[in-house]
This record gives C-alpha cells, structure tokens and sequence, in this order.
C-alpha cells in the first residue's frame, strides 16, 4: 500500500537521501584563497577598470601620476610624453603569432542580418524617403528622420600605451616586483600621495593579461647610471608574482633618466576620448610647472590628435612629508602593528617617537591616567591585549593638539592661477589657500580659484575638482564641491549670475587621507563638516576677491555709458544752442534787445563768426571730458592706490646655472639674482 502517493522503494528513499550530507560535507571541507592580483582581477571596478573606456582613461591616468611623481620626487620639472597608438586587428594578431582567419559560418556572428530582416529594413528607409520627398514636394518641412542603420559588429579595439618620463627611474632589481607584484610599492605610509590604492601600473597589467594577453615593457634609468634595464613581464595572477620574459642591462650613452613603459590593452576611444582630453586639461592646471605631450596615433591621418600642455612656470611644490599618526586617528591594530615594528624599548619612549604631538611630559600624563598596571619604564612589546586596548580607549577619550600641515604640498595659489590663466584665458580670476585644519586627525588644506569667462567654458557653473592634486572626473553631483558651489552659495551676493556667466570653479584637497566616497574613490562626500566649512569658505574668499573687481566694472561701465550718452547728445545740443546765439545776435544787432557785459562780447564774435557751431561742440566734449575725469580722481580717492589695474607677470623657466634667491608671496614670486 503506497503512503502519500510515492511510489518510491525504501531502498531507493534511503540512496537519495544519503547523497546530500555527503555533498555538503565535501563543500565544507573545500577552502579556497584568492591572491590580491586575482582579487583585484575580479573586482576591477575598485580600481577603476569597469568597462574598456574607462580602463584606457584609468591606464592613462595611473601612468602619468607615476612619471609626476617620479620627477618631483628629485625636484626635475616634469617633462612627459604619453602616447596612445591604435592597433588594428591583424596588426594584434599578428603581434600575438595568430594567423589571420576568414569567416566560415556567417550566421554565427553577433552581426549577421538575415535575408528576411535586410528586405525589412530596406523597406523601411524606401517609405522613409518616400515620404520625405511628399513633404518637399508640398513644401512642408518635415522632421529629418534616421536612416536605419544596419547591424555593426562588436569589434574589440586594441590600443598600446606608452608613457615616458625624466624622472627617478627605478632600481634594475626591483622592477619585476615594482610591476608584478599587487601591493607592493613605495608610496605606503602616513603621506600625502596621489595613488588610490597602490596599485599603479600593476592594475593596468592585469587588465592587458585579461583582454590581450600580452606582456608590459620598461624601460628605465636612474640619474648618473651608464646602463639603462629593460624588462618585459607579466603577472601571475593566481601566485601575484611576476613572470620575466626578460630583464637586461642595455647601455645608456645618452645618459638619459627617467621611465618608458608601454603597454597593449583593449580599449574604447570614441567613448573615453573627450575624459581623456579634459584630464590632461585638468593635470595642466593644477601642475603648470609641467610639460605635457599627448598624441593619440590611427589608421586613419585625419583622427591623430596631437596636443602640447606648455610649462608655464618652473616653481614646483615641495615634496610631501612622511609623518607620524596622530593619536586621535589610531585603532587597536594599527597600535599592535606600531608596537611589533617599532624600536623604541619602552612605553614611554613609544608613545614619544611613534606619534605625533606627544611630548615627554604629556606622555608621561597618558600613561599615569592608564592605570596602576602601566609605567613610563615598561617595555612596550610585553603590554597585553587588554593593556593595548585601555591605550586605545585613553586615545580616543583624550585632548591632543591638532597635527601641523607641514608635511602637506598643496598646488599654493600662484601655481593654481597660473594654471587657471594658462588653460582657460578667463576674463577675471581670484584664488584662495587656507590654512590647515583636521578631521579624525588627519591634517588637510584647502585651495579655491574662481574665474569668469574664458575659453572652452559653458554658462553656468564649471567644477573642476582636485584631491591631493588628480582631478576627480566622475561622480560630480555628489561630490562636496559641487554641492557647496551648487546649494551653499549665493551667488547674486558676489555679482555673478549663476545660470548666464562663465563661472569656473577649482577646489583643490589635499591630506594625508582623503575621505574619498564610493568603491570607485571617485568624489568626496560633503557629509564632513570640517571639509564642508572649508571649501565653503574658500570659495566664498574667491568670491569677495572677483566682487570688487566685478564692482569696479559695472561703475566703469555706468561711467562710460554716461559719457557715450552725453556725447550722443552733443551734436543736439550744439545746433539748438547756435541757433538761439545767432537769433540773440540778430536781435543784439538790430537794438531790439540790448546785452551787456560778456553776454554782448559773446554775440558780438557770434555774429563776426569767430564762435561757430564747430566751436561749441568742442568746448561741449571738453567739458564731458572734465566730468569724467572728475569722477574718476574722486573714485580713485576714495577707493585708494592699491585698487589700481595690476598686470600679470610670468616669470620664464631658467637654465640650470643661473643662481638666484626666491622671495614668495601667495601670488607671486620674485627672484633676486646673485
């Protein structure tokens, strides 16, 4: 007799339902681990590498913020020359040693039309056109309607990069691992830096190896070497090793320094190239001490694209510093790992040298609030885990001085006009650098420039925004620049229509952590207060500095449209005038009317004609003259000496041997020479 309707033997039940447990025990059993590289290699959105696009801008970008900082970290003026060549797709195969192969089954490509489906759309455009020309024919203007376009195959576009340098270089052995090897690199510490993520160049293998499969090449030398390395590798992403194809010693008779890489991936132009263009734009401004050279290279002549980003002046920034972390900014493992790595014995001298603004007197007040189980003298690596943790705890309940921004490098305001003046030609601009402030214990400045007018710059509000001197390109509206200048300021306050002028607005951030929003690190949210006040007020300073002079020229717009009007009236009034004296003169003449004085002088040399017409008009301009520059004097009295117009001035880059003692001033510097 069958129980619930199955049909199933006991037998047949108990086999069934042995085979899940053991199946679940397996997968139990089975632990996996992913190396960084293949971490990354999945999730390469992180890095910025989210479709082919964006994964030739981000190349681009990674290499030239390399070569920046490998000229500055010498203190050479960057010279840089970034190339994208087009690779068509027999030039890659043959690269990669495939034969070329013709199509074989047509119907099995992703652009095949069918028979039924090519007469479809031919009809289609026949009835399009058809109606098109009864429109002309009734002289009606009808809408310009889309020819169908036929199926297009999804063709992949390969392209190789190149970047050259004249900066560091890098030391022969430690190029593999330098390219090869995720999460390795010289940019890790409390510093103000430009990477994101440390990954670099290394981001941009793995994405070669995951769309063309082809190696990186390097080339390098460092200042006074007499070789230059050559190394060719990819990357292993399972083990995140590097694998050498070669590396080589080469003469270098040239005695050149720097770095040359080059590498293949596959890309999109069309759709990334306006991005491309407006980061090189945007890396101009914020370092116009650099020396841009950007080429793109097709099939096709009339797609090149050549553009030079000139120097325009040869005062860099000062390096950043490496500094300690503030207490206020610490967690429980980064106080474990400053224990395991420092070399201070005791805890005395740990809290000293391990942080920043932490004297001996002050650490010797931390550590008798910490307890009876703590003194000055203990050694530091035996503390326990509970130990560690009331150190924490004091840490984030305890008053320190806020950190200094000594180790910070922002652009300074005469490089950020420069670049302003240099890229976009405004018509007025006004920059602002405030001083350091801190968030969670990390110091950060903040830089603002403002102009109006210029070239290439639409009405409305135009952000450019900087985080430790990279333009942010993506995720604008939620970006705290673009709010602030968006919702926090009153434009109609300074002058400035905010939808009908050409406003350009420049923030630039920098710290030694930037509270970068979203996996992409893309924007700064404005949920900070302290980073919200900040741009806030710099932007409202450049608003106040463009106010004046905005003022200044719709007083001497008003001036000369008076003076315009009165002369438009001059010629009025200079017949009417006339013709009263002559008719005065005629009555004078003819005893009709007697005048005395001056009066009868005056017509007298009227009738003689010694006061024309021509006359009166002169002495009627002269005096509008008078007026004006009346007004004028009086303006200038009020107003002052310093308001008078001030001209730019550039100081050109000099040759190596010429000795001179800078004097700088927020906008300007002035060389004294020897």
């Amino acid at each position: 007799m069958e129980v619930g309707g199955s049909s199933e033997s006991p037998s047949e039940t108990k086999k069934s339902k042995s085979k899940t447990p053991r199946k679940t025990k397996d997968a139990a059993q089975t632990l996996k681990q992913k190396s960084p590289a293949e971490f990354f290699a999945d999730n390469k959105n992180i890095a910025g590498f989210d479709n082919p696009g964006k994964c030739l801008y981000t190349t681009v970008r990674e290499l030239v913020e390399n070569a920046l900082d490998s000229a500055e970290s010498i203190a050479e003026l960057p010279i840089i020359e970034i190339t994208i060549e087009e690779i068509g797709k027999n030039q890659y195969n043959s690269m990669i040693g495939l034969a070329d192969h013709g199509r074989v089954d047509e119907a099995l490509y992703d652009d095949f039309e069918t028979v039924k489906a090519r007469e479809k759309r031919l009809a289609k455009e026949a009835r399009i056109q058809e109606n098109q020309a009864k429109s002309a024919a009734l002289g009606k203007k009808g809408k310009a309607a889309t020819a169908v376009k036929p199926i297009k195959s999804r063709e992949t576009s390969y392209y190789r990069v190149s970047c050259k340098d004249n900066g560091r270089g890098m030391p022969h052995d430690d190029i593999p691992n330098m390219f090869g090897r995720v999460l390795s690199g010289t940019k890790y510490g409390l510093k103000q830096t430009r990477g994101k993520y440390g990954l670099g160049a290394k981001m941009a293998l793995i994405w070669s190896k995951m769309s063309t499969g082809l190696p990186i090449e390097i080339f390098s030398s460092m200042k006074g070497q007499s070789y230059s390395s050559f190394c060719r590798l990819d990357i292993d992403i399972n083990k995140n090793i590097p694998h050498i194809h070669v590396h080589e010693k080469r003469k270098n008779e040239a005695g050149w320094h720097g770095a040359e890489i080059q590498i293949v991936i596959e890309g999109n132009w069309t759709t990334y190239r306006s991005k491309i263009l407006h980061y090189m734009r945007q890396m101009a401004v914020i370092t116009p001490y650099s020396q841009f050279l950007f080429k793109f290279l097709s099939g096709s002549p009339d797609k090149n694209v050549t553009v030079r980003f000139a120097r325009r002046t040869d005062i860099m920034p000062p390096a950043p510093l490496e500094t300690k972390y503030h207490p206020s900014a610490v967690d429980l493992l980064l106080i474990k790992r400053l224990i395991t790595e420092t070399s201070k014995q005791n805890l005395l001298q740990f809290l000293q040298h391990e942080f920043v603004n932490v004297g001996k007197s002050h650490a010797e007040r931390l550590i008798g609030e910490m307890g009876t189980d703590f003194s000055p003298k203990m050694a530091v690596k035996s503390l326990t885990s509970q130990q560690i943790v009331r150190i924490h705890q004091l840490f984030r309940q305890a008053k320190f001085d806020d950190p200094s921004g000594d180790c910070l490098s922002p652009a300074g305001e005469y490089n950020l006009r420069l670049g302003i003046i240099k890229e976009l030609h405004p018509d007025m601009v006004a920059t602002y650098s405030g001083s350091a402030q801190v968030f969670e214990g990390h110091p950060f400045i903040v830089e603002a420039g403002l102009s109006l007018g210029g070239k290439d710059v639409k009405q409305g509000l135009n952000i450019f925004r900087f985080a430790n001197r990279i333009p942010l390109l993506f995720e604008q509206g939620a970006d705290v620049v673009t709010r602030t200048a968006a919702k926090r300021i009153n434009w109609n306050n300074y002058k400035i229509n905010q939808t009908q002028d050409k406003i350009g607005v420049f923030v630039s951030i920098v710290s030694t952590k930037i509270p970068f929003k979203g996996t992409g690190k893309e924007y700064i949210g404005d949920d900070i207060s302290e980073i919200v006040s900040a741009v806030k007020t710099a932007i409202q300073q450049c608003c106040s500095q463009l106010k004046s002079k905005i003022v200044k020229r719709i007083q001497a717009r008003e001036q000369q449209e008076r003076k315009r009007s009165l002369n438009k009236y001059i010629p009025n009034a200079t017949t009417a005038i006339y013709d009263i004296l002559k008719e005065m003169s005629r009555a004078h003449a003819l005893k009709k009317r007697r005048y005395d004085g001056k009066d009868a002088e005056l017509l007298k040399q009227v009738s003689a004609q010694l006061v024309t017409q021509e006359t009166l008009r002169e002495k009627l301009a002269q005096h509008v003259e008078q007026v004006d520059y009346e007004m004028a004097m009086e303006y200038a009295t009020q107003t002052g000496v310093n308001e008078e117009p001030r001209e730019e001035i550039y100081i050109p880059p000099l040759e190596a041997e010429c000795s001179f003692t800078e004097f700088h001033s927020p906008i300007f510097v002035f060389r004294l020479f020897n």
